[in-house]
This record gives C-alpha cells, structure tokens and sequence, in this order.
C-alpha cells in the first residue's frame, strides 16, 4: 500500500506543477499568477476541494499523444468565498495555452451541472489561447456545451467570469452569457476576432489593448463590468460582489445585523438638491449618505455614466441600485443607459434582490444618433425590465422625472412598492420651459411683449405643474418626504416588502425587445 500511495502522491505533485517549472516561470515574468495561485487568492482559506485532477485529453493527431499533462489545462472544484459555498474552474495557461479540448469542456461542464444541483455560484477564472486546434471539431463542440451550461443556468445561479489572459473567438461567448466579468488591464483581452484578422479584413490598424482590452471593454462596448489594476483586486472585487448576492434564485441575499433604534436623520441630504434646477450635483453623494457605512459597491462604472447600478445595504438588507445621474448629460437615459439598467435590473429580480430607484431623469436623450441606433427599442429594455420584476421595488424622485422616462424609471403605473418624492420633485410631462412654449404658442405669439408673457407663463406652470404634489393627489406618490428622513422611510419600506409575493402570468418565457 505504501509503493502505491507514493505513487498517487508523485502523480499529485506532477498535477500541481501544470505544464511544467519552466511555463509557470513564464506565466510569472508575464506578470501573471498561475491557475492554482488564484484560486488559493480568491477562496478562504483551506476550502478548495479539487476534482478530475486526474482527467487527461484523449487526442493522438499531430503528436498530442506524446503529450500528456493531468488536469488538461483546467483546474475544477468546490471552495468557499465569504463562508459560502461556490463552484469554479480556473484555466491553467502552462498547458497548451490553456487551449479548450473535449476533455478540459467536460471538466467544466461537469463543475457546472454539479453546481446547478447545489444551488451554487460558478465563477470562472479564463486564461485561454481558445480552442485546442489539433482536436478540431471536438474542440468546438465542447465550447457549445458550455455555452449551452451558461444558458441553462442562466438565472438559476450566479455566474461570475474572470478575464485574465487572453479570451478570444468563440470563447468569449460563455463569459458574455455569464451575468458579471472582471478584467484585468493590460493584461486581459477579449476580442472575437484579433487585430491581425481585422487588419486584412477591414484594412484597420489597431492594437490588442485598443481592441479589446479591458479599459475598452469598461467604458466603450459594456462587455466588461470591472476593469482592476491587478488580479489581487479582481479577486477581492469578486469576493465583495458574491457578499451582496444569493446562492441561487430560491435563496435570498445575507442580511447583515443593523441598529433599526439609532438615529437615522441625515441632514446633509436637505442641501445636496441645487435650487436652481439646471445645476448638476452629484447622485453618487446621495447614494453614499443612504447605504449602511457609505458601501457602495458599483457595477460598470465607466460605462453609460449618465446611469448609475450597484449594489449596497439599507438597514442591512442588500438591494440593487439604480440611479440617474444629473451630473452626466444630466442624467438622461440614452441607449447604453438604458441597455446598462436593464440588464441589472433582470439580475437582480432573477435572485430575489430588492431595487431601489433615484431618479432625476429629464427623459431620453434626442438626436438622429439615438433613433437610428432604435433608442425606442433599446429604451423599452429598461422599461421591459422594471415591468416584469416582481421583486420589492422603491422609488424616490428627488428632482426631475419628466415624460415617458418618469414612467419608466419604476413609477407607480408600473408596480413600484412605494415611490417617494421629496420637496424638490418636478414631475411633468416635460420640463416647464418647453411645456409653456407648447400650451401658450399662440397666446405669447399675439402678445405684445412675448417675453413677459413667457415669464408670466412660466411662472405659473412651475407653481402649478413643476413640483410633486398633483401626482402625490392622485396616488401616484406615497409620500412627500423630507431628505433627511429618506434613510429611514427606506429602511421601514424593504423592511416591510420583505414578505411581498407578487407574480407574472404563466408563460414559456418573456419576448423582451432585444
């Protein structure tokens, strides 16, 4: 028994080397940390319990026969993060480039059918050449398997990828159906096809970094949720983004205990809101006042800056965050922002977290660019999306919420729980200026001194229609609240919705305009 326990320990130890001392000093002077050391950076401590060490490919063409490393390029498991229970593979770029063969796509896939069955997030740490090229077709079909997994786990569980090395062609696809990818910059890339194929295609000169790097992928196409300096970030950016969200759709995000008997009046917020309703202000600095201990963790955000998501606590229950954002194009929604929204509001109905909703919103954004580009459909994503959850849903407008975009940054008509409005709510099919300069046409046109009648006109629509107290006689506000006091009706409002039960009707699935 000894001789052949040495011998599985010998195995073992070849296994923890990959492809070898020399290709992990390699990976190393590239800056880059090995598949094993991630793991053991991103997990607690002690929890990772490896399986399919032991998986080799089965290829013989071109001479992989001669070539046999345990694991195949692809370490798979079970660990903890924060406590909790997650699934993961991390591919091991020392062998064959971390390519994807038939017996690397089984091993994922394996990890991810296990983890449906747990009811557990899957994170993928992607460090990867593509497709093993001597194997195929094979290769190929073993990508479409995992894509097919990305999909049917889809809103079962979260799926959370890593980009940290290069991930192009065909393998893009999976991180892009998973629901958040990191990347880390200057040293990851994602591109469907590379700068040498678009040059004799298209004849452009472009670079890895400009192409599809991570900064581009921040702040350009959206594709990429973070962009980190180093891979230590990532894994405390992944870390601190599973802490807000729940194993799986049936279970609900960790409470964390909160003081409900201190006092929670924030007067900083009564100054925050510009008289003048032209001047921008900052909504981070309002969201920051309202999450538990100013935490608040943002999704994507360099990308569509004009919408603010993320994810922070109010009382110690975890909600998702959407906000307008005045001092980007004054918080108009556009294309992007309302692409960006959505897809964070679908995520966050999927796994049973609650929305809140700031909104200052002038309306959507006008020009050729927008409407030929299908603002109508891209903007109906967010409306779409907003519609369907069913999830407890909080609105509180604190300044402009003009046209159709008041109705769809969760308004009542479309099943907000409770919307708030404080004193300085302008709510209004559009802002008062361009209202009078449409009711009164004529009426100033004939006057004879068309600039005071405007003034007088105005004057009289901002006391009559610029504020929050029609819709608040109508029902379509809650309440009028002080700013102050916002922390506290936010806090006996999901604490309240806690026990909501609401429902779509029965279908296959929904038709979102994509």
């Amino acid at each position: 028994m000894n001789k052949k326990i040495e011998e599985l320990n010998k195995l073992k130890r070849g296994a923890l080397l990959g492809g070898g001392q020399d290709k992990i000093d390699i990976q190393h002077e590239k800056g880059k940390l090995t598949a094993r050391e991630r793991i053991e950076l991103l997990v607690d401590e002690g929890s990772f319990e490896e399986i399919d060490m032991f998986v080799k490919h089965r290829s013989k063409d071109f001479g992989l026969d001669k070539q046999q490393f345990l694991g195949d390029g692809v370490i798979t498991g079970f660990a903890k993060i924060n406590g909790r229970p997650i699934a993961l593979f991390s591919q091991d770029f020392t062998v064959f480039g971390g390519s994807l063969s038939e017996s690397h796509a089984e091993k994922i896939v394996k990890i991810m059918d296990l983890a449906l069955k747990l009811g557990i997030p899957i994170v993928g740490l992607n460090d990867s050449g593509g497709a093993r090229i001597q194997e195929g077709v094979v290769s190929l079909g073993g990508y479409a398997e995992i894509f097919l997994k990305n999909t049917l786990a889809s809103g079962v569980v979260p799926q959370i990828s890593a980009i940290l090395g290069p991930c192009a062609g065909g393998a893009v696809y999976s991180p892009a159906i998973t629901d958040f990818i990191f990347m880390v910059k200057h040293s990851s890339h994602m591109f469907v096809t590379g700068p040498n194929v678009v040059k004799t295609v298209t004849h452009e000169e472009v670079s890895f970094e400009d192409l599809g790097g991570a900064e581009t992928h921040a702040s350009k196409s959206g594709v990429a949720h973070f962009a980190m300096d180093n891979e230590i970030e990532i894994f405390e950016g992944i870390r601190k983004l599973l802490s807000f969200i729940p194993q799986n759709y049936k279970d609900m995000a960790p409470e964390l205990n909160f003081d409900l008997k201190k006092d929670l009046t924030i007067e900083q917020l009564n100054d925050l809101v510009p008289e003048n309703p032209n001047r921008p202000y900052d909504m981070k600095e309002i969201i920051r006042l309202l999450v538990d201990n100013e935490d608040f963790f943002e999704i994507q955000k360099n990308f569509a800056e004009n919408i603010i998501v993320g994810f922070g606590r109010i009382g110690g229950l975890s909600v998702g965050i959407v906000a307008n954002q005045p001092a980007v194009l004054a918080g108009v929604l556009d294309i992007n922002a309302s692409v960006k929204g959505a897809r964070f509001v679908r995520f966050c109905d999927a796994f049973n977290i609650p929305l809140l909703v700031m909104e200052d919103v002038p309306g959507f954004l006008p020009g050729t660019e927008q409407e030929w580009n299908g603002i109508i459909k891209q903007g109906a994503k967010l409306l779409f999306a907003f519609c369907e959850a069913t999830v407890p849903k909080v609105t509180v407008i604190t300044r402009k919420a003009y046209g159709g975009a008041y109705d769809v940054m969760n308004s009542k008509h479309i099943r907000g729980d409770f919307n708030f409005a404080w004193p300085s709510a302008e709510i209004a099919v559009m802002g008062p200026k361009g209202a009078v300069e449409i009711i009164f046409k004529k009426e100033i046109s004939e006057s004879e001194n068309p600039e005071e009648k405007t003034a007088q006109k105005l004057s009289e629509y901002i006391q009559k229609f610029a504020n929050p107290y029609s819709a608040a006689e109508r029902g379509y506000i809650d309440d009028i609240i002080t700013p102050s006091e916002t922390k506290i009706k936010l806090i006996n409002a999901f604490q309240l919705l806690k026990t909501k039960v609401d429902s779509n009707p029965p279908k296959k699935h929904c038709n979102i305009p994509l």
